[in-house]
């Protein structure tokens, strides 16, 4: 018997109480197997789900006896009639109304026995799994994620397409260019000694377009870093990549909050309130200790240092003398926090370089407000000071109060790692209530200690505030001062969802006057300007557009919206934590004959 299995009639998904009557052709793989003396019974999967399928002796004998030899991911075709289930209707199932009376079957492919269970829930080691990812695939919430992903990539283009914007293409091999991370290099066969980069992203060829005359391009562009992972970063990723001509911020928000908004609506069946909440980078950072605030919960960051400053302690007098900050996090009903958790977080924050917490437990005794336990012999020596803290801070009788002293930078990496580990430690977190921000008025640069030198917050190509220019001192020779130039603030904007950024963007400079005086604050001569960016220097000569856009990186979208734990779960073929690949085993060496056809030898390791 050939059932022809090219006209299957629905997946397996697909029938409801409407289709009973009906007589329908499937097709798929067998997730289960259950012999009842008599019926079996088998549940078929397919991309679009299950549905149980019947066998009886009596009354189809042939494929009854087909049926006792099938086992687990076999693939199949079966016809037969659609019946309902009655009583025994499985709510686990969106099939489990009905059930099929199997009349014809047809094996069309053994398999062997999977390393791991095909199922919803499994505890199989990651490297395994990606080892076996076809195998993977087919479970269920691998399935759900890919489908997923497809879902908000064509609600994506279709928001753009709708208004106006061209896909097109950009290169992947392309020179290298510095964009802040590890370029993955690519040797040129015929050029021996030079190389292509693969993209890191496509900014400078998304410029281009748009002094090319193209005003609005979008790409699903996949870029390329070679940088160290962890659950949110991939060596190849996936990002939304969106760029317009004769705009300013407001415009390019105002179409990616439409765009996430129609995401949001498909993934997660919510309507997000528009125009979504702009918050100053310099807020973001005095509040919550990140540029990417978690606006989901309160217990905001608290600023006294000029109080705490006349609080005779010295780990709060010796940084506000320096000119640093004091601020604090106010722990709703933390006094229930036990010595042994107040401890190891402390023991965690000295991880990421604090010299200690300084805390106390808000207690009240006599009608009056006390401090208790930690540092509260200091705080408790001017009554009156401390009750001006605890009046500004609105702390109350049951709370904690958890202190960080130190530079405005460490001030906020402290409390922003304390705001958000306690929170989620301490169930603070309202589930499924998802909040966008947009975080603007990034400074233009920032200060590297070490190399004693500025650096671009974003890129080089990132538009000052035209409010702002005069910082720049363009018509000076001379290099404008370093405090000037810190006060710089860019055109740029991140926005955010529930403490995560899903992207960035900001207008681009398009005066070539300003680009190259960006060129000479960063260090880069004339000479290395035009060998790295002549192009678009060029470009700029003749007649470039205000011009600006945003990268949302994809993945993050999808695994965010689809509460996956890693955005390897929401790529069909991730590499692993090491940047391998355990199904293909990429990386992987190659032929000397190919090494010498490119010009090229392997060195000995080092060490």
């Amino acid at each position: 018997m050939t059932l022809p299995y090219h006209e299957r009639t629905h997946d397996c998904g697909a029938l409801r109480a409407d289709d009973v009557g009906k007589t329908v052709l499937l097709v798929g793989w067998v997730h289960s197997y259950r012999d009842h003396g008599g019926l079996v019974f088998i549940d078929l999967r397919d991309r679009g789900g299950l549905t149980q399928i019947q066998f009886n002796p009596n009354t189809d004998p042939k494929a009854h006896e087909v049926a006792r030899s099938l086992r687990s991911e076999y693939v199949i075709a079966v016809r037969g009639e659609v019946i309902s289930r009655g009583s025994q209707v499985n709510p686990k199932m969106a099939t489990g109304e009905v059930e099929v009376i199997g009349h014809e079957i047809d094996l069309l492919n053994k398999a062997d026995t999977p390393p791991f269970p095909i199922e919803d829930e499994i505890d199989t080691n990651e490297d395994l799994r990606l080892k076996h990812r076809v195998l993977d695939i087919r479970r269920k919430p691998v399935t759900q994620a890919l489908m997923l992903r497809d879902a908000i990539t064509k609600t994506i283009r279709d928001y753009l397409a709708e208004n106006g914007f061209v896909d097109i293409e950009t290169p992947i091999l392309n020179k290298s260019t510095p964009e802040g991370a590890r370029d993955y290099l690519v040797p040129s066969r015929i050029h021996h000694g030079s190389f292509y980069a693969l993209p890191q992203s496509p900014q400078i060829f998304k410029q281009l377009l748009m002094i090319a005359g193209m005003d609005r391009y979008y790409q699903i562009a996949r870029c390329f870093r070679d940088e160290d992972l962890r659950a949110d970063r991939q060596p190849e990723f996936t990002q939304v990549d969106i760029e317009m001509a004769f705009v300013q911020p407001e415009n390019v928000m105002h179409h990616t909050e439409h765009a996430l908004a129609a995401v949001a609506k498909v993934a997660l069946g919510i309507d997000v309130p528009l125009p979504m909440p702009r918050i100053s980078y310099a807020e973001a950072m005095e509040k919550y200790g990140r540029d990417a605030p978690d606006m989901r919960y309160e217990m905001t960051i608290k600023d006294v240092t000029e109080l705490a400053g006349r609080v005779d302690f010295k780990v709060f007098q010796d940084p506000v003398a320096k000119g640093g900050k004091v601020r604090c996090i106010v722990v709703p009903d933390g006094a229930t926090m036990t010595r042994k958790e107040t401890d190891g977080i402390t023991e965690e924050l000295k991880g990421i370089g604090a010299g200690g917490l300084p805390l106390f437990k808000v207690a009240e005794e006599g009608g009056k407000r006390v401090a208790q336990t930690g540092i509260a012999k200091f705080m408790m020596a001017d009554e009156p000071l401390f009750n001006q803290i605890l009046d500004k801070i609105q702390a109350k009788p049951g709370d904690l109060v958890m202190f960080a002293a130190d530079n405005e930078e460490n001030v906020c990496k402290y409390l922003g790692w304390l705001r958000s580990t306690v929170a989620e430690r301490r169930g603070m977190i309202p589930k499924d209530t998802w909040k966008f921000c947009w975080v603007v008025d990034f400074p233009c640069f920032g200060w590297d200690d070490e190399a004693k030198a500025i650096y671009p917050m974003h890129h080089p190509f990132t538009s000052p505030k035209d409010e702002d220019l005069h910082l720049m001192h363009l018509d000076s020779k001379e290099p404008p001062p370093v405090e000037d130039l810190l006060k710089l603030r860019a055109k740029a904007y991140d926005v955010v969802l529930n403490g995560i950024e899903l992207g960035g963007g900001s207008i681009r400079i398009h005066r070539g006057d300003v680009q190259r005086k960006i060129f000479q604050l960063l260090g880069l001569s004339d000479e290395e300007a035009k060998e790295k960016f002549d192009f678009l220097l060029d470009a700029l000569r003749f007649g470039a557009p205000p011009h600006g856009g945003i990268a949302l990186g994809l993945d993050r979208i999808v695994m965010l919206m689809g509460k996956f734990p890693s955005i390897r779960d929401v790529i069909a073929f991730p590499k692993n934590a090491r940047a391998m690949c355990p199904m293909s085993l990429a990386p992987g060496k190659v032929a000397d004959s190919q090494l010498q056809e490119l010009g090229l030898r392997i060195a000995a390791a080092k060490g």
